[in-house]
């Protein structure tokens, strides 16, 4: 048996536990991360998710493939898309400015685009990090600015070289949902990221903002009919230990709709 086939077999001997257990009610609280590893560069959002329920189950969705990835999705009770590489611009009609981009990786912005329309589809819970928040701005209509340094007039570095101390300051916009989570009008938060929110989708309104006037956070201009959303252009799963009011309260909230969307879908 090829390496394909065994892992075909894998997949629908998952399935068939996943159904017989939705049948007995006894499945567990399982959370789909758009992707999750290698531990190296990924670890963080499974551990920031155990910090909040240590028996939720967390599935990579970047290692089944499109189909069985939108096929798992099913059994799944909250959906995080991760940090990680550039979005290619033909998404948001920038393709002319591809030279001012870094990496990318066509199969994973299909993968989460999908990820992100079916999520939405099923109203299933739905956090976005950093390159997550930008690419659930672009599956929704928005454009991304290309490279902040180039094309924004900022003294505030949202990215350096020593990236685990690099940090400014936010405005929580009152009222918003965020706000209401971590009870923070303003606070600190940490940043790696070259590109962000240009023109922000119709769906979409901002609920914090960096001094220099880039989007740090969204969540649905009208939420009703919705399943939660909140996405932020920072890294919660790295930042509870420093600044824990603008990190916790995010995954808590979401492990906690998950729970409703578990019990109730």
């Amino acid at each position: 048996m090829n390496r394909k086939s065994v892992f075909q077999l894998s997949l629908l001997l998952f399935i068939a536990f996943v159904l017989n257990a939705c049948q007995n009610n006894e499945r567990e609280l399982t959370i789909a991360i758009s992707k999750a590893k290698p531990d190296k560069w990924y670890g963080n959002y499974p551990q920031w998710v155990h910090k909040a329920d240590s028996k939720v189950k967390i599935i990579n969705m970047y290692e089944l493939g499109l189909d069985s990835a939108l096929q798992v999705l099913d059994y799944c009770d909250g959906l995080i898309i991760s940090g990680g590489a550039d979005v290619y611009p033909g998404w948001y009609g920038k393709l002319a400015d591809t030279a001012n981009c870094g990496a990318f990786d066509r199969y994973r912005d299909t993968l989460e685009i999908e990820l992100i329309r079916k999520a939405m589809a099923l109203k299933m819970p739905l956090v976005g990090i950093c390159r997550g928040q930008q690419i659930l701005n672009v599956s929704l209509g928005g454009s991304l600015i290309i490279d902040i340094p180039t094309d924004h007039d900022t003294v505030i570095k949202h990215r350096l070289v020593d990236w685990e101390n690099c940090f400014h300051q936010i405005q929580l916009t009152k009222g918003s949902l965020l706000s209401k989570l971590s009870s923070q009008s303003e606070g600190k938060v940490n940043s790696n990221h070259h590109q962000a929110i240009d023109q922000l989708a119709d769906d979409l309104k901002i609920s914090s903002i960096a001094r220099d006037g880039i989007i740090e956070s969204v969540e649905w201009r009208n939420p009703k009919d919705k399943g939660f959303m909140i996405a932020v252009q920072w890294h919660p799963e790295r930042l509870d230990t420093v600044n824990p009011e603008l990190s916790l309260p995010i995954i808590r909230e979401m492990l906690f709709q998950a729970e409703q969307y578990h019990t109730y879908k």
